[in-house]
């Protein structure tokens, strides 16, 4: 009986050898030796894929824009584009925010499928004319970079309860107003999009103040451009 057991034992090592032994080795050349069905779906991206997070879809607006043409979130449908809250007259972070936009313009300068939105906080002195100013000396060059305007109501309800990035007015601090020194992140769909901190959690927004932040924001556009 014991020599009948080990011939059976004997026979099935050999169908195992003969029909799974070349698949592993085949694994193993390719470096998917630890990849079944189910973590070839997890692992393996379909062509176009980012590994971005969608967040939701953008809040609805329609602002007008330096030069007074009315910009909507419809007109940056197609387009990968960044949104920021700013004020022209901003002594503090609006500077360095707009200095690292300059930098984002530039690296996609003369990609039709890229734009920037910058919404002023403080409407009631961010005319057309004076956000047309302010674009030409901060030397925005791109024709799909628009500098919003419209009712302060209306942009602060967009802000706080659209992109849950706060601004407020406060007349104790200096400039008069409060706001989030972080950039929002559109595709082309009007979804917004982030990518995730190292403990895969979505960052929703991206910092403008810092540079690695400038350079995530960066990476993720381009990768949203060929979506």
């Amino acid at each position: 009986m014991k020599n009948k057991s080990y011939i059976g034992l004997s026979f099935v090592v050999l169908v195992f050898g003969i029909i799974f032994i070349p698949k592993i080795i085949n694994r193993i050349k390719s470096d998917t030796v630890v990849q079944g069905d189910r973590l070839d779906a997890v692992s393996n991206h379909k062509k176009g894929e980012t590994g971005l997070v969608t967040i939701g879809p953008v809040p609805k607006f329609e602002l007008t824009d330096q030069n007074e043409i009315m910009v909507s979130n419809k007109t940056y449908l197609g387009k990968v584009y960044v949104v920021e809250f700013f004020f022209t007259t901003c002594p503090s972070i609006c500077p360095i925010m707009n200095r690292n936009m300059i930098d984002i313009q530039n690296n996609f300068f003369g990609n039709p499928n890229f734009g920037i939105a910058s919404i002023s906080i403080d409407p009631e002195h961010d005319t057309p004319k004076v956000m047309k100013e302010h674009a030409k000396i901060l030397g925005v060059k791109s024709s799909n970079w628009h500098f919003l305007t419209g009712d302060k109501d209306y942009i602060f309800n967009i802000a706080n309860k659209g992109f849950n990035l706060y601004a407020g007015e406060d007349k104790n601090v200096n400039g008069g107003f409060e706001h989030s020194g972080f950039f929002a992140l559109i595709d082309k769909k009007g979804n917004i999009r982030c990518r995730k901190d190292k403990f895969g959690n979505p960052i929703l927004y991206y910092d403008g103040l810092d540079k690695k932040g400038v350079k995530a924001i960066t990476e993720d556009i381009k990768k949203l451009l060929n979506e």
